[in-house]
Protein backbone atom coordinates (compact mmCIF):
# COMPACT_ATOMS: atom_id res chain seq x y z
CA UNK A 1 0.00 0.00 0.00
CA UNK A 2 1.34 3.44 -0.91
CA UNK A 3 1.70 6.39 1.46
CA UNK A 4 -1.02 8.21 -0.48
CA UNK A 5 -3.41 5.27 -0.19
CA UNK A 6 -2.85 5.02 3.55
CA UNK A 7 -3.32 8.71 4.23
CA UNK A 8 -6.45 8.90 2.10
CA UNK A 9 -8.20 6.10 3.94
CA UNK A 10 -10.66 6.88 6.68
CA UNK A 11 -13.37 5.37 8.80
CA UNK A 12 -13.42 2.81 11.59
CA UNK A 13 -11.33 0.20 9.78
CA UNK A 14 -8.49 2.66 9.19
CA UNK A 15 -8.63 3.87 12.80
CA UNK A 16 -8.62 0.29 14.10
CA UNK A 17 -5.49 -0.54 12.07
CA UNK A 18 -3.72 2.57 13.34
CA UNK A 19 -4.79 1.78 16.91
CA UNK A 20 -3.72 -1.87 16.90
CA UNK A 21 -0.43 -1.08 15.16
CA UNK A 22 0.30 1.59 17.76
CA UNK A 23 -0.47 -0.88 20.55
CA UNK A 24 2.07 -3.34 19.11
CA UNK A 25 4.66 -0.55 18.99
CA UNK A 26 3.88 0.42 22.57
CA UNK A 27 4.17 -3.11 23.97
CA UNK A 28 7.53 -3.63 22.25
CA UNK A 29 8.66 -0.24 23.59
CA UNK A 30 7.89 -1.25 27.19
CA UNK A 31 9.73 -4.58 27.08
CA UNK A 32 12.83 -3.02 25.53
CA UNK A 33 12.88 0.16 27.59
CA UNK A 34 11.65 -0.70 31.10
CA UNK A 35 15.07 -1.59 32.63
CA UNK A 36 16.57 1.66 31.28
CA UNK A 37 13.58 3.63 32.52
CA UNK A 38 13.84 2.21 36.05
CA UNK A 39 17.47 3.33 36.30
CA UNK A 40 16.62 6.73 34.77
CA UNK A 41 13.81 7.41 37.25
CA UNK A 42 15.88 6.34 40.25
CA UNK A 43 18.68 8.69 39.22
CA UNK A 44 16.23 11.54 38.60
CA UNK A 45 14.42 11.25 41.93
CA UNK A 46 17.29 10.51 44.32
CA UNK A 47 17.55 13.06 47.08
CA UNK A 48 20.48 14.85 48.69
CA UNK A 49 23.00 13.43 49.38
CA UNK A 50 22.73 11.32 46.20
CA UNK A 51 21.89 7.66 46.73
CA UNK A 52 23.79 6.63 43.60
CA UNK A 53 27.24 7.84 42.53
CA UNK A 54 26.69 7.01 38.85
CA UNK A 55 24.51 5.15 36.38
CA UNK A 56 26.55 1.96 36.86
CA UNK A 57 26.26 2.28 40.65
CA UNK A 58 22.50 2.53 40.28
CA UNK A 59 22.49 -0.56 38.05
CA UNK A 60 24.59 -2.51 40.59
CA UNK A 61 22.40 -1.56 43.56
CA UNK A 62 19.21 -2.29 41.62
CA UNK A 63 20.67 -5.65 40.57
CA UNK A 64 21.08 -6.59 44.25
CA UNK A 65 17.28 -6.49 44.53
CA UNK A 66 17.10 -9.16 41.82
CA UNK A 67 16.68 -8.96 38.05
CA UNK A 68 12.95 -8.38 38.45
CA UNK A 69 13.75 -5.05 40.13
CA UNK A 70 14.49 -3.60 36.68
CA UNK A 71 10.92 -4.44 35.70
CA UNK A 72 9.18 -2.95 38.73
CA UNK A 73 5.91 -1.36 37.68
CA UNK A 74 5.96 -3.07 34.29
CA UNK A 75 2.30 -4.13 34.37
CA UNK A 76 1.08 -0.53 34.40
CA UNK A 77 3.13 0.66 31.39
CA UNK A 78 2.55 -2.61 29.53
CA UNK A 79 -1.15 -1.80 29.47
CA UNK A 80 -0.86 1.97 29.73
CA UNK A 81 2.03 2.68 27.36
CA UNK A 82 0.41 0.33 24.86
CA UNK A 83 -2.68 2.54 25.10
CA UNK A 84 -0.59 5.75 25.03
CA UNK A 85 1.37 4.82 21.92
CA UNK A 86 -1.84 3.54 20.34
CA UNK A 87 -3.44 6.96 20.90
CA UNK A 88 -0.32 8.72 19.63
CA UNK A 89 -0.23 6.85 16.36
CA UNK A 90 -4.02 7.00 15.97
CA UNK A 91 -4.02 10.81 16.27
CA UNK A 92 -0.82 11.07 14.22
CA UNK A 93 -2.26 9.13 11.29
CA UNK A 94 -5.58 11.01 11.55
CA UNK A 95 -3.83 14.39 11.50
CA UNK A 96 -1.68 13.28 8.56
CA UNK A 97 -4.84 12.54 6.60
CA UNK A 98 -6.31 15.88 7.67
CA UNK A 99 -3.34 17.87 6.35
CA UNK A 100 -2.94 15.69 3.27
CA UNK A 101 -6.49 16.53 2.24
CA UNK A 102 -5.52 20.22 2.34
CA UNK A 103 -2.23 19.82 0.50
CA UNK A 104 -1.92 19.74 -3.26
CA UNK A 105 0.68 16.98 -3.02
CA UNK A 106 -0.52 14.24 -0.62
CA UNK A 107 2.20 12.47 1.30
CA UNK A 108 4.51 15.50 1.35
CA UNK A 109 3.83 17.33 4.58
CA UNK A 110 5.70 20.50 5.54
CA UNK A 111 7.80 20.79 8.71
CA UNK A 112 5.26 23.15 10.43
CA UNK A 113 2.51 20.66 9.60
CA UNK A 114 4.53 17.76 10.98
CA UNK A 115 5.21 19.73 14.17
CA UNK A 116 1.49 20.39 14.64
CA UNK A 117 0.64 16.77 13.91
CA UNK A 118 3.17 15.46 16.43
CA UNK A 119 2.14 18.00 19.07
CA UNK A 120 -1.52 16.98 18.72
CA UNK A 121 -0.57 13.31 19.06
CA UNK A 122 1.52 14.05 22.16
CA UNK A 123 -1.17 16.15 23.82
CA UNK A 124 -3.82 13.47 23.27
CA UNK A 125 -1.59 10.76 24.73
CA UNK A 126 -0.61 12.89 27.76
CA UNK A 127 -3.94 12.14 29.44
CA UNK A 128 -2.96 8.47 29.59
CA UNK A 129 0.79 8.98 29.96
CA UNK A 130 0.40 11.02 33.16
CA UNK A 131 -1.35 8.44 35.39
CA UNK A 132 0.61 5.55 33.87
CA UNK A 133 3.98 7.18 34.51
CA UNK A 134 2.88 8.44 37.92
CA UNK A 135 2.09 4.91 39.12
CA UNK A 136 5.17 3.48 37.43
CA UNK A 137 7.60 5.99 38.96
CA UNK A 138 6.22 5.45 42.48
CA UNK A 139 6.74 1.71 42.09
CA UNK A 140 10.17 2.11 40.51
CA UNK A 141 11.63 4.13 43.39
CA UNK A 142 10.55 1.59 46.02
CA UNK A 143 13.54 -0.27 47.44
CA UNK A 144 13.56 -2.03 50.84
CA UNK A 145 10.43 -0.37 52.23
CA UNK A 146 7.41 -1.11 50.08
CA UNK A 147 4.42 1.16 50.43
CA UNK A 148 2.56 -0.31 47.47
CA UNK A 149 2.12 -3.99 46.59
CA UNK A 150 1.90 -3.56 42.84
CA UNK A 151 0.14 -1.13 40.48
CA UNK A 152 -3.45 -1.97 41.47
CA UNK A 153 -2.68 -1.48 45.16
CA UNK A 154 -0.89 1.78 44.34
CA UNK A 155 -3.88 3.09 42.35
CA UNK A 156 -6.34 2.10 45.10
CA UNK A 157 -4.34 3.76 47.89
CA UNK A 158 -3.73 6.98 45.97
CA UNK A 159 -7.34 7.22 44.81
CA UNK A 160 -8.80 6.49 48.26
CA UNK A 161 -6.76 9.29 49.83
CA UNK A 162 -6.46 11.86 47.05
CA UNK A 163 -9.07 11.00 44.42
CA UNK A 164 -8.63 11.34 40.68
CA UNK A 165 -6.54 14.48 41.21
CA UNK A 166 -3.96 12.35 43.00
CA UNK A 167 -3.83 9.84 40.14
CA UNK A 168 -3.26 12.72 37.70
CA UNK A 169 -0.49 14.34 39.75
CA UNK A 170 1.85 16.15 37.34
CA UNK A 171 -0.63 16.38 34.45
CA UNK A 172 0.31 19.95 33.41
CA UNK A 173 4.04 19.28 33.23
CA UNK A 174 3.32 16.01 31.38
CA UNK A 175 1.25 17.93 28.82
CA UNK A 176 4.10 20.41 28.32
CA UNK A 177 6.56 17.56 27.82
CA UNK A 178 4.33 15.64 25.42
CA UNK A 179 3.40 18.72 23.35
CA UNK A 180 6.96 19.52 22.34
CA UNK A 181 8.26 15.97 22.71
CA UNK A 182 5.58 14.49 20.46
CA UNK A 183 6.17 17.25 17.92
CA UNK A 184 9.92 16.54 17.72
CA UNK A 185 9.40 12.78 17.83
CA UNK A 186 7.07 12.47 14.86
CA UNK A 187 8.53 15.39 12.89
CA UNK A 188 12.00 13.82 12.80
CA UNK A 189 10.78 10.34 11.90
CA UNK A 190 8.27 11.39 9.27
CA UNK A 191 10.62 13.96 7.71
CA UNK A 192 13.34 11.32 7.29
CA UNK A 193 10.84 8.80 5.92
CA UNK A 194 9.40 11.31 3.41
CA UNK A 195 12.87 12.34 2.27
CA UNK A 196 13.94 8.70 1.78
CA UNK A 197 10.79 7.86 -0.20
CA UNK A 198 11.23 10.86 -2.50
CA UNK A 199 14.97 10.33 -2.96
CA UNK A 200 14.73 6.60 -3.65
CA UNK A 201 11.32 6.81 -5.37
CA UNK A 202 9.99 4.01 -3.20
CA UNK A 203 6.80 3.41 -1.25
CA UNK A 204 6.90 3.38 2.55
CA UNK A 205 6.69 -0.41 2.78
CA UNK A 206 9.51 -0.75 0.24
CA UNK A 207 12.07 1.05 2.40
CA UNK A 208 14.50 -1.34 4.13
CA UNK A 209 13.91 -2.16 7.77
CA UNK A 210 17.31 -0.84 8.86
CA UNK A 211 16.36 2.64 7.66
CA UNK A 212 13.12 2.63 9.65
CA UNK A 213 15.15 1.43 12.63
CA UNK A 214 17.71 4.23 12.16
CA UNK A 215 15.02 6.91 11.72
CA UNK A 216 13.17 5.66 14.80
CA UNK A 217 16.36 5.89 16.86
CA UNK A 218 17.02 9.41 15.53
CA UNK A 219 13.50 10.50 16.51
CA UNK A 220 14.07 9.17 20.03
CA UNK A 221 17.39 10.97 20.42
CA UNK A 222 15.90 14.21 19.09
CA UNK A 223 12.86 14.05 21.33
CA UNK A 224 14.67 13.29 24.59
CA UNK A 225 17.44 15.80 23.93
CA UNK A 226 14.79 18.52 23.64
CA UNK A 227 12.60 17.60 26.64
CA UNK A 228 14.84 15.89 29.20
CA UNK A 229 14.90 18.76 31.75
CA UNK A 230 11.08 18.81 31.65
CA UNK A 231 11.06 15.06 32.29
CA UNK A 232 13.28 15.50 35.36
CA UNK A 233 10.86 18.05 36.78
CA UNK A 234 7.92 15.75 36.01
CA UNK A 235 9.53 12.82 37.84
CA UNK A 236 10.23 14.95 40.90
CA UNK A 237 6.70 16.38 40.94
CA UNK A 238 5.08 12.96 40.59
CA UNK A 239 7.15 11.38 43.37
CA UNK A 240 6.74 14.33 45.73
CA UNK A 241 4.50 14.04 48.79
CA UNK A 242 0.77 14.59 48.35
CA UNK A 243 0.20 16.66 51.50
CA UNK A 244 1.00 20.38 51.27
CA UNK A 245 2.77 20.28 54.63
CA UNK A 246 5.34 17.70 53.52
CA UNK A 247 5.54 18.68 49.84
CA UNK A 248 8.97 19.80 48.58
CA UNK A 249 7.69 21.65 45.53
CA UNK A 250 4.70 23.96 45.30
CA UNK A 251 4.69 23.86 41.49
CA UNK A 252 6.72 22.81 38.45
CA UNK A 253 8.29 26.28 38.32
CA UNK A 254 9.24 26.07 42.00
CA UNK A 255 10.76 22.65 41.35
CA UNK A 256 12.85 24.05 38.47
CA UNK A 257 14.05 26.94 40.66
CA UNK A 258 15.07 24.59 43.48
CA UNK A 259 16.94 22.25 41.13
CA UNK A 260 18.84 25.18 39.63
CA UNK A 261 19.66 26.67 43.04
CA UNK A 262 20.85 23.41 44.62
CA UNK A 263 22.41 21.51 41.75
CA UNK A 264 22.88 23.96 38.91
CA UNK A 265 22.21 23.09 35.26
CA UNK A 266 23.55 19.55 35.73
CA UNK A 267 20.62 18.85 38.06
CA UNK A 268 18.30 18.92 35.05
CA UNK A 269 20.30 16.17 33.37
CA UNK A 270 20.52 13.46 36.04
CA UNK A 271 20.07 10.11 34.35
CA UNK A 272 20.55 11.65 30.90
CA UNK A 273 23.15 9.06 29.89
CA UNK A 274 20.77 6.23 30.73
CA UNK A 275 18.01 7.95 28.81
CA UNK A 276 20.20 8.29 25.72
CA UNK A 277 21.19 4.62 25.93
CA UNK A 278 17.50 3.81 26.10
CA UNK A 279 16.29 6.24 23.42
CA UNK A 280 17.90 4.51 20.46
CA UNK A 281 16.80 0.88 20.84
CA UNK A 282 13.43 1.72 22.41
CA UNK A 283 12.21 4.11 19.74
CA UNK A 284 13.79 2.19 16.90
CA UNK A 285 11.96 -0.97 17.99
CA UNK A 286 8.71 0.95 18.54
CA UNK A 287 8.62 2.45 15.04
CA UNK A 288 9.76 -0.77 13.35
CA UNK A 289 7.07 -2.72 15.24
CA UNK A 290 4.45 -0.14 14.26
CA UNK A 291 5.42 -0.19 10.58
CA UNK A 292 5.56 -4.00 10.56
CA UNK A 293 2.16 -4.28 12.24
CA UNK A 294 0.70 -1.69 9.85
CA UNK A 295 1.93 -3.63 6.82
CA UNK A 296 0.58 -6.85 8.31
CA UNK A 297 -2.86 -5.38 9.06
CA UNK A 298 -3.08 -3.92 5.56
CA UNK A 299 -3.07 -7.48 4.22
CA UNK A 300 -6.04 -8.47 6.37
Amino acid sequence: MSETDRTNQGGFKRAAKDCFSGTVGGIVQVFVGQPFDTVKVRLQTQGEPPKYTSMLDCVRKTRKEGLTAFYKGTTTPLVGVGACVSIQFLVFEFMKRFFNEKNKRPGQLTLPQLYQIGAAAGMAASFVFCPVEHIRTRLQIQTQIKKYNGPIDCIKKIYSCHGIKGIYKGQLITMAREFHGGACYFLIYEFLMQRAMLKEKKLRNELPGWKKCLYGAASGYGMWSSIYPIDVIKSKIQTDCFSKEKRKYSSSLDCAKQILAREGIKGFFKGFGTCMLRAGPVNASSFVAFEFAMELFEKI
